[in-house]
């Protein structure tokens, strides 16, 4: 099989946390490398010919433009390359990104058509986005950078803004948690769309969920401009089917299982058991937290106070829940802190673990040291375990029966 034996590619200037290669090889149809390049090396690699064909990322999706002997019409109107191939004849170059970006606005049920837009930057992104938009009929659209006629200092004048897109890298890991605008900005807006995908949800897709906008982030775009590639790459037929496979593969591997509940409810036991069953990491916050603190967590509530603590805990959890594919146990406060929710839901899916009262144990817990303290606890902390919980699991037999239905619903759940 001639496609087997083809070297594909991936360059681009920082790819540490790029999902590329897993995506491409998931594919099963050639093998995939990541090359990461200084500027001043771009125009050897695309003349030294180690690689059949090859993706294009950020900065350099412009950057090879002249070294193309053919440009494709949609590349050329965009005015970026994402994918080249080697032929007989030189290097051609296309656009797969505006597939991909299409795609994912599609998936999400988002129309252009009729609708103010506006996309927040102005790189190649961008102009793939706005040929998309305008492509599909959108009434007006408006581009924001930071020095244009339209920046983040006067926002006001794009209140009637009903499609808002980013295209900018602000929100992306490790800088999770931040947002170029706030959607309280654009009191109008119906759909957002994110190009990040890393973490799943950004803070711009969390303000659109809170509100019940429609909304996606990247990584459906990201799959889906893969497999147009592949089509370029090696005259694969890639459908919408094959697509969903992917992307719900990738998305169910990249996404954390979180698991808040009360003191004493099994969370570390659990998380154990499905570290077992699934072959994932397990990490426990309050190890973090005593692990930098160089002592146990009832010490520092004993010398230092519960303040403190949870300082530390908020600390913990804003570094782990920028990583994928763990399994997080928190402590039984952690989510009383709004913050921490946000930064475990934006990789993660919550569990609250519920177990029946008389069965949690005391040992240990702070704040739990009678029954009757577990009880007025638990009367105010349900409500908030539940509101903040994607799913609820029962924990009032083994671990393993917890963790078999906490994996069950991992696979089935949407993304």
């Amino acid at each position: 099989d001639l496609r087997s034996e083809m070297k594909c590619a991936l360059i681009g200037e920082k790819l540490g946390h790029s999902y590329s290669k897993l995506i491409h090889e998931a594919f099963g149809l050639y093998s995939y490398e990541l090359v990461s390049l200084p500027r001043d090396r771009v125009g050897e690699f695309m003349e030294n010919g180690d690689f059949d064909a090859f993706n294009v990322t950020i900065p350099y999706k412009r950057t090879v433009m002249p070294y193309c002997s053919y440009i494709s019409p949609e590349a050329q109107k965009i005015g970026s390359v994402n994918t080249v191939i080697r032929t007989q004849d030189g290097l051609h170059g296309f656009n797969t990104d505006y597939f991909g970006f299409k795609s994912m606005a599609a998936r999400a049920g988002i129309d252009f058509a009729g609708k103010k837009v506006v996309i927040l930057g102005s790189g190649g992104t961008s102009l793939t986005a706005k040929a998309v938009a305008a492509d599909c009929g959108a009434d007006r659209i408006t581009v924001v950078s930071r020095s244009g006629e339209y920046n983040y200092e006067n926002l006001e004048k794009l209140c009637d803004c009903e499609v808002l897109i980013n295209t900018t890298p602000v929100g992306m890991y490790p800088n999770n948690g931040c947002s170029a605008v706030k959607l309280d900005s654009f009191p109008r807006c119906e759909a957002v769309l994110d190009v990040i995908y890393n973490p799943l949800r950004t803070e711009l897709i969390m303000q659109a969920l809170e509100r019940g906008i429609s909304c996606s982030g990247g990584l459906y775009m990201l799959v889906a401009q893969a497999a147009q590639s592949a089509k370029y790459f090696c005259s694969a037929e890639i459908g919408e089917k094959e697509i969903e496979r992917v992307f719900r593969s990738l998305a169910l591997d990249v996404q954390n299982i979180v698991l808040v509940g009360m003191p004493g409810c099994g969370k570390t036991t659990v998380a154990a058991a499905l570290e077992r069953l699934t072959g994932r990491k397990s990490v426990d916050t309050d190890s973090l937290v005593e692990e930098a603190a160089g002592m146990s967590v009832p010490d520092i509530f004993s010398e230092y106070g519960e303040a403190h603590f949870r300082e530390l805990e908020a600390q913990a959890i804003r570094g782990i829940a920028k990583e994928k594919g763990l399994i997080i146990a928190t402590g039984g406060g952690a989510v009383l802190n709004p913050e921490n929710v946000r930064a475990l839901k934006g990789n993660g899916r919550i569990y609250y673990l519920k177990r029946a009262l008389e069965l949690l144990s005391l040992d240990g817990r702070p704040l739990s040291k009678s029954r009757e303290a577990l009880e007025r606890m638990f009367v105010t902390r349900d409500p908030i375990y539940s509101n903040c919980a994607d799913a609820e699991i029962l924990n009032n037999s083994s671990p393993e029966s917890a963790a078999r239905r906490i994996a069950d619903d991992m696979a089935a759940s949407d993304i």
